[in-house]
């Protein structure tokens, strides 16, 4: 039987498609849930919770072929932890901001973590997905294996679509193998010379897996064969971090409960943005009032400030780039749009996906961009 019969038979599901049923009949909209960890993340969210975690467990797991298929309501840490068991991992890294994070939020949110930009995406790693369109339709695209590509684009359609597509049930995920090595390294560096070395370095064969610049440190993780690790550090220098500090050091980054991160929770309760900035990792240091942090190689930066809206979004335009208001303070307008503004074309191609999807507007309306 195969792994969509196989969902099609569970209990959870018909529940979910009860409840798009009536949904769609009394044209009331549906707010999809899993743990809530990424509530604040995207427009605010409207509608009768639809909760996805009743829909959980592990369908298939096979270590040597490197995939798992999972339902959306499984938590992420749940899958983590099996994966591990068999040393492997999602390579992305996906932030865990609090307890409760859901394998569908995961996908649907489309983060990841300090290792994305050597790891790759979320998408990068998506197989296959089945979901429940706002039609009422089970749908599955992609496959199980690594090879099979038949419908891979509209898998990643759904990462970080953040539901407006259609309800993530399962989806099926390359994993990797844990770096057999692994080193920290801290240097002290303005934010100029930090990012000159760290585009130098991009162009070399080197171990560097993740890298963090923050107030005057820059610091890397280098990951793989124990050659190339050691190898990588005599290259770059810097001391070396202890292995359980660099630990929490990456941990907290990840799901943002490190210096920077706690302190920006005080500053947007003042009326302070958290501004996620992506960047060409050439673009050379923006001038913006606040605090920043930059991750990526230079192609992911964090900005803590007061700025008026159109002066970070025309910088971050300017510079080749994108801003997301990512989190926001209470006075954020509640008119303005949370991701950066789409063209013309794009949102007549977004809003064509929505109508095929989802013609009735009742999944996740508005979550990603007001009007669709």
């Amino acid at each position: 039987m195969s792994a969509e019969r196989d969902l099609q038979q569970v209990p959870a599901l018909a529940r979910l498609q009860d409840q798009l049923a009536t949904a769609r009949a009394e044209a009331k909209p549906l707010a999809i849930r899993g743990g809530l960890t990424k509530a604040f993340y995207g427009q605010a969210e409207s509608g009768t919770p639809l909760d996805l975690r009743t829909l959980a467990g592990i369908s298939v797991y096979e270590p040597s072929e490197l995939v798992v298929s999972v339902r959306a309501g499984t938590p992420l840490a749940e899958l983590e932890a099996v994966l591990a068991e068999r040393s492997q991992c999602l390579p992305f890294e996906p932030p865990r901001f609090a307890p409760g994070g859901t394998v569908g939020g995961m996908v649907a949110a489309g983060l990841a973590g300090p290792a994305r930009a050597v790891a790759g995406s979320v998408r990068d790693h998506l197989l296959g997905t089945t979901i429940l369109s706002g039609k009422g339709e089970i749908l599955s695209f992609g496959g199980q294996v690594i090879k099979n590509v038949a419908g891979y684009d509209v898998s990643r359609l759904l990462a970080g679509a953040l539901g407006v597509l259609g309800i993530v049930c399962e989806v099926s995920l390359k994993v990797m193998p844990r770096p057999p090595a692994s080193t920290t390294l801290r240097l002290e560096l303005d934010q100029a010379e930090a990012l000159q070395r760290l585009n130098a370095w991009g162009s070399q064969p080197l171990a560097i897996q993740a890298s963090a610049w923050w107030a005057g440190t820059l610091v890397l993780r280098l990951a793989g064969a124990r050659a190339a690790v050691e190898a990588t550090r005599r290259r770059v220098g810097g001391e070396v971090v202890e292995p359980a500090l660099a630990e929490t050091f990456w941990t907290g980054l990840r799901d943002q409960h490190d210096e920077y991160f706690d302190a920006a929770v005080q500053a947007i309760a003042g009326g302070a943005t958290l501004w996620r900035l992506s960047l060409p990792s050439t673009a050379a240091p923006l001038a913006l009032a606040g605090e920043q942090l930059i991750e990526w190689g230079g192609a992911q930066r964090w900005l803590l400030s007061s700025a008026a809206i159109a002066t970070v979004r025309t910088a971050a335009q300017q510079a080749g780039g994108h801003a997301t208001a990512f989190r926001r303070p209470p006075s954020w307008p509640q008119d303005a749009e949370v991701f950066a503004p789409l063209s013309a074309p794009l949102l007549r191609i977004h809003r064509a996906l929505k109508l095929a999807f989802d013609p009735d507007r009742v999944l996740n309306p508005g979550r990603l961009y007001p009007g669709l």
